[in-house]
């Protein structure tokens, strides 16, 4: 199946991204546009998850923008990638828990290539080092065609992080990859697209 591969330099707002993202997912079920994979940044924006609660705010002073994706609040800032998806499970496996492993399997292979060791956690979703997160992943589906994705902190500002409990979640347990190697990182959004494909290809 035909994957449309798409990177962009700058930075999207995440309204922007929502409204091109929701248009495909509606082309899509129509069999009318092929699936989508998406390599982004946002700047900084605070989104709250149909899960989310006003309890996860903890600097009330920041604006928050509600969205129809499972999980709770978390932050999307300058430095981190986002990996939006839209694939048409009726074309493929109808297993959403399969889906989940693939992105991430995806990650932790990414993460690898910088010899960062990786995990996922079945009792909170996404990936981790050394207990803290580094990835996070929301999905929704609607008639088997599933959208959103998941994002990697890189080298952003993790600090954005203590205003909010991103996922509900302790706010001082979040690292980036620069946190952990203090490397040149560089032409990732190939790298991930690459491994991405990859994977996606076997669902």
């Amino acid at each position: 199946m035909s994957i449309e591969i798409k990177i962009s330099r700058r930075r999207i707002s995440y309204k922007n991204a929502m409204k091109f993202l929701l248009k495909r997912v509606d082309k899509v079920k129509e069999n009318k546009e092929k699936e989508l994979l998406w390599i982004l940044e946002h700047p900084t924006t605070f989104t709250a998850g149909i899960r989310s609660t006003d309890n996860e705010i903890i600097d009330k002073k920041i604006k928050i923008i509600n969205t129809n994706r499972g999980g709770k609040i978390t932050l999307h800032n300058p430095g981190q990638k986002i990996v939006y998806f839209v694939l048409n499970l009726n074309k493929r496996k109808k297993d959403i828990r399969k889906l989940v492993s693939t992105i991430e399997k995806s990650i932790i292979e990414f993460l690898k290539i910088y010899k960062i060791h990786a995990k996922n956690d079945k009792k909170n979703i996404g990936i981790w080092v050394n207990n803290k997160k580094i990835a996070a992943i929301g999905l929704r589906v609607s008639k088997w065609i599933a959208f959103h994705g998941c994002s990697i902190n890189i080298n952003n500002d993790i600090k954005e992080y203590l205003k909010i409990f991103p996922c509900g979640l302790d706010n001082r347990k979040i690292t980036s990859v620069y946190q952990e190697k203090k490397i040149s990182i560089n032409n990732i959004e190939n790298k991930l697209a690459k491994l991405f494909l990859k994977n996606i290809s076997n669902i």
